[in-house]
């Protein structure tokens, strides 16, 4: 076996398994699991439809590059998008390449973009972080390298923490924006700071974007890397952005993103990804057409985000410290007594609400695992059952000396 999977940490969820292996929950309250990110409202019909309407698809073989008609859905889309008051020339034939959700396909790019023959090969990522970016550089042979991002930074990668003599050890840098656990929003200063870096030093950017559909104010859509390279002038050169349908149209299950940026990267991943087998299912390819070519399901998504933040926030504060997150559909927030692993289970126990551990998405670096004391809860329910969970947690924190919050 490759000797790399041994350094693979247990995925989150596994350890959130064993925490509760032995914990009996309240039976008498029904269990409310704000613990994943995978979201609850309906998959909208339209796309069922365009999926059954195209099964005939299944006798045939897919090409890796996708369908013509998806790959202008998704150009199209990112020019709506991405580039107001301006043109994105987003070629559909060679920058962009649809892929099996941006979980695949981010974890697969590390794969093609490391050279195996540097002796040191770093990759960065924020910290905490998605578990993909640690599990992709390591099975590619590098050194994951984490940013701390503390609520004192405002949630921000501190790159000049990285020495100097280390850059040119790095072949690729992870960048969520908005972010995973956080909500943070990536401002023009930080993506300016971030091109400035790869450009001095040659590193590829990969931008996780699979949250940036889900935010508070329509007409003020979160910055993203492609509308950041033009407005500063530059081209997509070592940028590649990831982003995917599941929390913007609520399927996670038909695995159906996309890759955009630079062409050269994108030539070199397809043809990775023709050897790897990752073609997208024809029937899906049309049903995920159909979903980036409709708006309106997007815009009902957000409200009931929105909805349940304005009813939760409220209930919350004073029993938990956070603040509001840019976009996302995650409240990041300290727990009284810095214990969150604790919190979680005998909330667990004790109300039949689950919550993740902020120690299980972080790694230590620089002496502090920045996600302790933390917990994430993914507002990701109906209306009802997240405002019920709300509520036990105020009450929980109330019954518990020891968790007592102290308000902000």
């Amino acid at each position: 076996m490759n000797p790399r999977l041994n350094q693979l940490q247990p995925y989150p969820f596994q350890r959130l398994r064993e925490l509760f292996a032995a914990v009996a929950p309240n039976p008498a309250l029904k269990a409310v699991n704000l613990s994943i990110g995978e979201p609850k409202h309906a998959t909208p019909e339209f796309i069922k439809e365009a999926l059954t309407a195209n099964l005939h698809g299944l006798s045939s073989y897919p090409v890796t590059q996708g369908s013509e008609d998806l790959r202008e859905a998704i150009a199209d889309w990112c020019q709506m998008r991405y580039g107001a008051g301006f043109d994105l020339n987003l070629d559909p034939a060679t920058q962009i390449l649809p892929v099996n959700g941006s979980r695949e396909a981010l974890f697969a790019f590390a794969q093609a973009v490391i050279d195996p023959s540097k002796h040191i090969k770093r990759v960065l990522a924020p910290n905490p972080f998605y578990q993909i970016y640690e599990g992709a550089a390591l099975l590619a042979g590098a050194q994951p390298t984490f940013l701390n991002t503390l609520p004192e930074n405002g949630y921000r990668c501190d790159f000049a923490a990285i020495p100097e003599d280390l850059w040119e050890t790095v072949q690729l840098a992870y960048v969520c924006s908005p972010g995973n656990p956080t909500g943070r929003v990536m401002s023009l200063s930080d993506w300016r700071e971030v091109f400035e870096l790869a450009d001095r030093h040659g590193f590829v950017i990969a931008s996780d974007e699979c949250y940036s559909e889900i935010y508070f104010h329509e007409g003020q859509p979160p910055l993203g890397a492609l509308t950041a390279a033009k407005e500063l002038g530059r081209d997509f050169r070592n940028l590649v952005v990831f982003n995917s349908l599941s929390k913007r149209s609520n399927v996670p299950g038909l695995r159906s993103g996309f890759v955009a940026g630079d062409a050269e990267l994108i030539q070199q991943f397809l043809l990775y990804r023709t050897y790897h087998g990752s073609a997208m299912n024809p029937a899906i390819q049309a049903a995920s057409a159909a979903a980036w070519r409709d708006e309106g399901h997007v815009h009902e998504n957000r409200r009931q985000y929105r909805e349940k933040f304005a009813a939760v926030m409220p209930i919350l504060h004073g029993a938990l410290e956070f603040d509001a997150p840019d976009a996302a559909f995650y409240l990041w927030a300290k727990v009284p007594g810095g214990d969150d692993t604790t919190f979680a289970r005998e909330l667990y126990r004790e109300k039949h609400v689950t919550v993740l551990p902020g120690y299980y998405l972080a790694r230590a670096a620089n002496g502090v695992n920045p996600g302790q004391g933390f917990i994430r809860i993914a507002l990701v329910d109906g209306l009802e059952p997240c405002i019920e969970a709300a509520q036990r947690i105020v009450d929980f924190v109330a019954e518990k000396p020891v968790m007592q919050a102290v308000s902000r």
